[in-house]
Formats: structure tokens, sequence, C-alpha cells
């Protein structure tokens, strides 16, 4: 890090340090005061696909700096649970690789590919498609921006909720680097670490990052004590970067990541009655969290079972991609985006977690994507702007799920076979016109073409109860079926805006945004009805009125965000027990109309040197206007309209305030802690039962470190949950097989050193 004045530097430790909670609206992803400004640091982020201040985007948006990720000892998207308004990041009950990112009350809570995201993962340019693998490990992060809303216009389709922008550092060309080294409970370790190096002098350097997380699982298993749950990565990231001429660059980053994590925890939520129910008692099975027949609640110690299946859930990444930008073209600013994706996947699952044999799963997947993005920024004259592009994404997975139901019958297996491909074409222009000196109008539009083709199957066999075999080779087969096709959807979406600066540092803005996210194939299929037909597109239209104001001499900060969300067609994954045919049933609901309205207001201050408060508070009022809803436990059709959308809780807040102390000699003590709060929420299941909901939460976390003068290295002390309480994170509630829980996690502490060079 360079010297820069005591001033200077105290002025960036504050903007960087009050976000080491990951606070929404105020984590300084880069600086750009000069030296005489104070008060709150202005934010550049590239949410409109351009350099910008965050504070003249017209977007609820919240960007959050890689020291503040690092220094929150955050090493995936997880991590942000909880801490931005409106935003929801979680994994599936029993698939902790597959993320559900849910924005405002618009997610997809599913663990397959087939049914698609609403809210895309960016990373340097590239979507990533699947969200198996997307929680994604943080290392040599230089921001993260959220985007919360349709972003269809410049990020495509999939983005019906909003994007997660992530940046990482790119090479400067400078020699340099930095190391960090972590310790905690639970036998915690990170290492993380990057070095740059320029090998022809302002022509092409070369960086490398890397990263190393360990720890022990926190969830007991009662059948031999063992921890569940471990973690054990590593990932691995390199630049080039080529910048012959002032006008042209180009850099080529490839990553490979390699987990080997202990299998997928699964507490039984099961009642009295229900297939995998086991009571508990002499046996060694523990109590559920779910054992009053009503909501579930965290015990003071996280217990499970996996008695039949290995530890094992492992997962390889490899991605590389090529960015090129031109300068002063002709045809204005050019850049080009290249990327390249695939991964594999395996793991297993002790699906009852019980200290019995009734159902297990294997579950392996591989796939792949290619995408393509070409795009011009043309200074049309000094007040008009326009970004034009076109975008291709081609991705393709196979997924075998070998289900074994022994509940149901001795021996009996269902394997799952999913092949899908799915194609995406798209040309875009979204224009900016500076009407008056105090006025800007917008207007983005794009078209896209879609395609699917899926061809998913089911074999059904009884062979071993033993469980050795999960192919289904040399079992008996009783019954299998093919369904699928092939189908294609179009789209027209849309941008319209104004914004006007009603002040100095003072804007307010207002939208029109259509979103869309394509249909599909349900791909996991059980009961051959549920993956005949393709599901239909849904449409999102939301309105949305802002305000960015800085007052007190930028000393004072507030940002409020109002929006109304007209939800057409809205995409519900539902997972069933089908006791006809006793098999697993998944399908991809199309509700008729949902209606999501709500704010988001986030403050920072600064009154006086050395101390920063921040907060934020958001409302999100989300439910079903239209959805007949055919019960398959009942057989009957029931009204869900005014029943809650699933994991939208309807509150949240956060508090937090840092402190900068000198102690001497140009060294400083930095403190800071946050509260963060979360309303209760229904989680995987569509009619809101009392199973499927997740306590309201309420979670401390603190930090304290020490910066030498010369700020070349630190040393601090962290903790995560520090009143240690005890929630649950995910529940899948299906009546009459069980209730899935997942525990969220116990208090969590350490030190760490950080050295730069």
């Amino acid at each position: 890090m360079k010297n820069h004045s005591t001033h200077i530097v105290r002025a960036h430790i504050l903007a960087t340090i009050s976000v080491l909670a990951l606070l929404p609206g105020i984590a300084v992803a880069q600086s750009a005061a000069d030296e005489d400004q104070g008060g709150v640091q202005d934010i550049v982020v590239t949410a409109q696909k351009k350099s910008e201040n965050l504070q003249d985007v017209p977007i609820s948006v919240t960007a959050i700096g890689g020291e503040a990720l690092g220094a929150a000892q955050a090493t995936t998207l997880q991590a942000l649970q909880g801490t931005i308004p409106n935003v929801q990041i979680d994994n599936f009950s029993n698939t902790p690789q597959s993320a559900v990112f849910t924005i405002r009350g618009i997610g997809v809570i599913e663990p397959d590919p087939y049914a698609g995201n609403t809210v895309s993962i960016v990373v340097d340019g590239v979507p990533q498609f699947f969200s198996m693998g997307a929680l994604l490990d943080l290392y040599d992060v230089d921001r993260i921006e959220v985007l919360r809303g349709p972003q269809g216009t410049l990020f495509g389709a999939n983005t019906t909720g909003g994007v997660i922008n992530v940046v990482t550092k790119q090479p400067t060309g400078d020699f340099g680097g930095t190391f960090k080294a972590a310790y905690g409970n639970y036998n915690r370790f990170d290492v993380t670490g990057s070095i740059e190096a320029p090998i022809i002098k302002d022509v092409l350097s070369a960086k490398i990052a890397a990263i190393h997380t360990q720890r022990e699982g926190w969830v007991t298993n009662v059948v031999d004590g063992s921890d569940m749950g471990r973690k054990n990565l590593e990932a691995y990231r390199g630049y080039l970067r080529f910048t012959p001429t002032p006008d042209f660059d180009a850099t080529l980053q490839g990553e490979y990541a390699n987990a080997r994590n202990g299998s997928p925890i699964v507490i039984s939520g099961a009642y009295a009655g229900e297939a995998i129910y086991e009571a508990p008692g002499n046996n060694g099975m523990y109590v559920g969290p779910c054992a009053g027949g009503g909501q579930c609640y965290a015990p003071d110690k996280y217990f499970g079972a996996n008695n039949s299946v290995p530890d094992i859930s492992n997962m390889d990444t490899y991605s590389g991609g090529l960015t090129m930008n031109w300068r002063n073209t002709p045809l204005g600013d050019l850049t080009s985006i290249t990327g390249y994706k695939k991964f594999k996947l395996t793991e297993y699952t002790d699906q009852d977690g019980t200290t019995d044999f009734k159902n297990d799963t294997y579950r392996r997947t591989r796939g792949w994507q290619f995408s393509q993005e070409l795009r011009s920024n043309i200074e049309v004259n000094d007040d008009v702007n326009l970004l034009i592009g076109g975008f291709y994404l081609k991705d393709h997975y196979d997924h075998i799920q070998a289900y074994r139901l022994q509940f149901a019958a001795p021996g009996l297996l269902q394997i799952n076979l999913q092949n899908q491909d799915n194609y995406s074409i798209s040309g875009f222009a979204q224009g900016y016109w500076q009407a008056t000196d105090r006025l800007k109008l917008q207007a983005g539009i794009r078209y896209s073409h879609e395609r699917t083709v899926s061809a998913p199957s089911l074999i059904t066999s009884i062979g071993d109860p033993a469980g050795s075999n999960y192919t289904g080779e040399g079992n008996f087969v009783i019954g299998s079926f093919t369904t699928g096709g092939r189908e294609s959807w179009n789209n027209v979406g849309w941008k319209l805006g104004a914004d006007y600066e009603i002040g100095d540092h003072k804007l307010i803005y207002g939208s029109w945004t259509r979103g869309f996210k394509s249909g599909g194939f349900t791909a996991r299929v059980g009961v051959p009805a549920d993956g005949a037909n393709p599901f239909d597109p849904e449409t999102v239209d939301t309105f949305e009125a802002g305000l960015k104001a800085d007052f007190l001499d930028r000393r004072l900060r507030t940002n409020l965000a109002a929006f109304y969300t007209n939800y057409r067609d809205m995409q519900v994954a539902q997972i069933y027990f089908d006791t006809d045919t006793n098999t697993q049933g998944n399908r991809i609901l199309n509700a008729g109309k949902s209606e999501i309205k709500g704010f988001e207001f986030e403050t920072t201050a600064v009154p006086v040197e050395g101390v920063t408060l921040h907060g934020s508070l958001a409302y999100l009022d989300a439910k079903y206007k239209t959805f007949l809803f055919q019960d398959p436990l009942s057989g009957g059709t029931l009204d869900l309209k005014g029943y809650r959308l699933q994991n939208a809780p309807k509150w949240s807040a956060t508090f937090g305030v840092n402190f900068v102390i000198p102690v001497g000699n140009g060294a400083e003590l930095v403190s800071d802690s946050t509260y963060a709060y979360t309303a209760s929420k229904y989680y995987t299941a569509i009619l809101d039962t009392p199973r499927s909901k997740i306590q309201p939460t309420h979670l401390v976390d603190t930090t304290l470190t020490f910066f030498p003068e010369g700020k070349k290295w630190s040393i601090g002390f962290w903790a995560k949950n520090l009143l240690d309480s005890r929630y649950l994170s995910t529940v899948y509630d299906s009546p009459g097989y069980g209730g899935i829980a997942g525990y969220a996690p116990p208090r969590q502490f350490g030190g760490s050193a950080t050295f730069n060079f």
C-alpha cells in the first residue's frame, strides 16, 4: 500500500473499515475523493457497464469493497447473507453447493440447473449460468456490486430479481502483492495471497492469486461422533495483461477451484407418522428441530446423522476469460468479453438424517458454458451517450441423481438422468441524453431469443438394499420413461428512466423496467407428467423511484429507493412426494400473478473524524395476487391470493459503528461492530406452512484491527455471531415425507494477520 498523508490515510481507513460488517451503500470500492475531501467518500462502480460515481447511478445498488470482505473473513458470497437490504443469499437445504439468491422476493429455490436463475451472478463481465457453485469463492476481490430490480437491458435474461456483479482485482502493471493468514475456532485456517510482476514494463504484466480455506463442521454425527459439514478448498487465479498502446488492452485470466468438503448435512425435521420420521431414544437419534409439530427451532447443540453414504462433496471448477478494450475507434470504445467455464460435482447425502437407513442420494453433475459479449460505448456528442452490443451464451449439463427409497420398498432405486442444452442470443442498446444541466433521460431495449433442448429420463429398479449399487446396473428394472422436448422463446425487454439533480450531490430518479426469464423443462422427473411440457416464461414490470443525497458538507449520506413490481407467470419450484407411486415429484409451476412493493433506506454518517455510523432499513411486501394451486397432498385446488412469497422477509435492518483511534507514531486501532436483523420468512413451501418458516435472526459481528505507520501490515481479531445465537438457515418442507432443516453457523472467532509489499 502506498504512503499518503496521515489525513488521507485516516479518510481511507474510515471509508473502508466502516463496512467490515458489509453494510449497504457504505463500502468503498474505489475512492475518487481529492486530498481535501472529508466525510463520506465517493465510490466508483460499473453497474451500467461504465465507470461512474455510485451516487450518480439511478439504480438501487450496493457496493462492497474487497478490503471489507477480507476484514470480515468472507470466503464465499454466502457471507453477505442478512447484510444487504432486501437481498437473501442462501443455499438449498440439502445441496450446499447450489446457490439460492433472492432479491426483493424474486428468486428460484431449486437445486438443479433446469430451473434457471432470476438473479444473475456476473464475474468480471461473464454471467454464470449455473446455480451450482454460484456461491463463489471470494479472494483477491476488488468489489461486489449488488443491483436490485430487473437488469435485463444491460445484463440480459434471467435478471428479473437483479444482478450480483463481482469484480476481481485486475493487474496494474506494478510489482507488489499481499499475504493474509487467519485462524479461528473449529480449526478454521485460511491463507490468501497474490503477487504481480511486470514482464515487459508498461506492456505485459502477470499476476497470480490463491486461497486455501479449511475448517471442521459444527454439526456432530450421532452415529460415530464425527463432525459433519467440514470444508476444504483451494483456488488459484492467474492473469496476463497486455497493454501495447494507450488505446488497447487485453486481459487473459484463468481459474481453478478444488473443493473437497464433507457431504451435505441433513437435519431431520420429520413429524411423527411421516416417511422419514424416527423417534429419539436410546438408538442415538437426536431430538429434531421440528419435533413440536409446528415451526422449527435450532437447539443449543447441533446434531445430525449419516450412516449410509460416504462423507464426500467434491467439486472441481475450471474457468477462463479474455477481455479486450479498444478505445477511440470510429465505432466508439469497443469491449469484447469471452468466457468459458466447466465444472464437475460429486456428492453423497444421507437424505433422511436419521440413524436408520431410510433413503439417500448420489448426485453427479457435469456442466459447461461459453459466452461472448461485444459492445460499444459511443459518445454521440457532449449530451448523448449510447451503449450498444450483442451477447451469446451456450451451456450444457449432464446430471445423474440416484435416489434410494428404502423406506418405501427395500432396494427401491430411482435413477434420474438429465441432459439439457440451452442457447441464448440477444442484442441491446441503451441511450443517455443530458437534456439539461440537471436532467438526464435514458431508454434501453433488448431483444432475446432463447432455446432449451431437454431429454430427462427416470429408471426405477429394485436392487441391493445395503446401497452398494447407485447406478442401477445389475438391478431388476421395474420401469422407465423419457420426457422433455425442444422449445424456444422470444422477448423484448426495456427500460425508461430519468434522473434530476436537485442540488449539489443530490439526485432524484425514476424508472420503469421490463424484465424477462425464459421458460424451460423440468428435468429431475419422478412423475412423467412433470417433464412432458415446458413451463412458461415469467415477466416482471418494476417501477422505482429514488433519492441519493449527501448533506452537512458530505458528512451524512442518505439513499432511498421505493419500488412496485407486477410479477406475471412467476415460476415456482415444487418438490413433492407422490403417495400413489412412492416417488418424488418435481415441477415448475407458473403462478398467475404476484405483487411486490417496498423500500430500501441506507445511511452513513461521519460526525467527527475517526467515527463512522452506518445503518439500513428495508421493507418488503411480496404476495401472490392470483395463484390457483393444485395441492398434490389433498388433491384439491387452493386459492393462494395473499400468501407470502418464499424467501422474502418483511423487514430487515442493520446498524453499526466504527472507530479509528490513533495510538501514536502514525499507528491506528480500528474497531467495528454491527447488528443485523432479518424478519421471519418462508422457505421451500408454497403453502407457507409452519415448518417452512425461518425465525427472525439477530446477529452481532465485531472486529478489532491494528495498523502500524505505513500500513504495510496489520493484525486483527474478529467474531461473527458474537452472541452465539442459534438459528435455522434453511428448511425444506414436504408433508407426508418429512422436513429437511439446515442450521446457521454458530459463533465463529479468531485472529488474522496481513502483509502488503
